[in-house]
């Protein structure tokens, strides 16, 4: 007897050890179809992946922590960001988490 999962379709909440960001063979995505298009990357997108890279190259954050930041993200908030959204979220919140900012520095950058 396998310890493997059942193959069979998924349902959110069926496995509670299922993150809420992970969405292989959950029903409820399986019937969204998928732009497999190429798309041009706004202006955001290419900032959001420059700081990342730029944090990247310093040693303050690399891709293990911009993945944690990402599902770390509440599920109610995590469905209704982009992807890039999703990237500059995590990025804020590590480095708040790091002292490399603070909040009132944040604010003050965002007015």
């Amino acid at each position: 007897m396998s310890d493997l999962p059942d193959a069979g379709i998924a349902e959110p909440g069926d496995n509670p050890n299922r993150a809420h960001h992970d969405m292989g063979g959950v029903s409820k995505f399986l019937c969204e179809p998928i732009d497999t298009a190429a798309h041009a990357l706004t202006e955001f997108d290419r900032e959001v992946d420059a700081i990342r890279g730029l944090l990247g190259a310093k040693g303050v954050m690399g891709v293990d922590e911009l993945r944690r930041g990402i599902e770390a993200i509440p599920e109610s908030e995590y469905h209704k960001l982009s992807y890039y959204q999703r990237w500059i979220r995590s990025i804020t919140d590590n480095l708040l988490v790091q002292g490399v900012i603070t909040a009132e520095e944040l604010v003050a950058a965002l007015k």
